[in-house]
């Protein structure tokens, strides 16, 4: 299913600190859509609303809408846990569960969910998985070794298939490649654009050069100043917002003039 992403007049709150103000902004299926803007400006934190993770953030809430083809994510009766599989998500650090095998961090979303699926289905899953995050040449002969002994940009790849094994419709990366080396960071973005094939995927990035390789989309988010809330000032086509933004501050951002 291809999934389109609606999120209208979007305020992020932490308890009373208004992080994000005001934001709206449509994400076509099957796009890769780049949050870009300077630390603070709550990209993060719009991008971890589109899965509700903002929420285990004491005191994280919103008022706006996030609409999945239509559907509040924030409506009477969603279930979070079911958003987090539905929108699946990969954080700045490599995460593999450290006391799991490869393939057991690959089976971690249906085991800790009590699936009733057989070993041969979710043998079938992992090596699927394995294959889309192009790992499974790397490490079949080795599924039994724990995940954490894989190289940061291994491990970043078996956080992918983890994420991808419970079929979500949209992939969320939050600075996918900061911890990663180059040739690392080359792999990642050859998959995002593989990936782009099957899921809606929004990526936050603090490399201007990287937005621009692997977006078709970017949303530029700035704030007036600390302590004030971040805004999105402009969104466009990622070629547009690269050659001819609209705004000064896009310009001056992607220049490197601030931030």
């Amino acid at each position: 299913m291809t999934v389109r992403i609606d999120v209208d007049d979007l305020n992020v709150y932490y308890g009373g600190f208004l992080a994000v103000e005001g934001a709206s902004i449509t994400m076509a299926p099957l796009t890769v859509t780049a949050f870009i803007g300077p630390s603070g400006c709550g990209k993060s934190s719009v991008l971890r609303t589109l899965n509700r993770m903002h929420e285990v953030i004491l005191g994280g809430r919103i008022t706006g809408k996030v609409l999945l083809n239509g559907q509040d994510l924030y409506g009477t009766g969603i279930d979070p846990v079911n958003v987090r599989r539905t929108v699946g998500m990969v954080f700045q650090q490599p995460n593999p569960f450290p006391t799991m095998s490869i393939y057991d961090n690959v089976a971690a979303g249906y085991k800790l969910a009590g699936s009733r699926k057989s070993k041969n289905d979710i043998d079938g899953i992992v090596e699927d998985s394995l294959k889309r995050a192009n790992l499974w040449e790397e490490v079949k002969q080795r599924l039994d070794r724990p995940g954490a002994g894989l190289s940061g940009g291994q491990q970043q790849r078996l956080c992918i298939a983890r994420a991808i094994a419970v079929q979500p419709t949209v992939l969320l990366m939050d600075e996918p490649c900061s911890a990663l080396d180059p040739i690392s960071t080359m792999a990642i973005e050859d998959l995002i654009r593989e990936l782009k094939t099957s899921y809606t995927i929004v990526i936050v990035t603090h490399n201007m050069q990287q937005a621009a390789r692997v977006s078709d989309r970017t949303a530029f988010f700035n704030l007036a100043g600390v302590g004030e809330p971040g805004r999105l000032v402009e969104y466009a086509d990622t070629s547009v917002i690269f050659s001819k933004p609209r705004q000064k501050a896009t310009e001056d951002y992607i220049s490197g003039r601030f931030g």
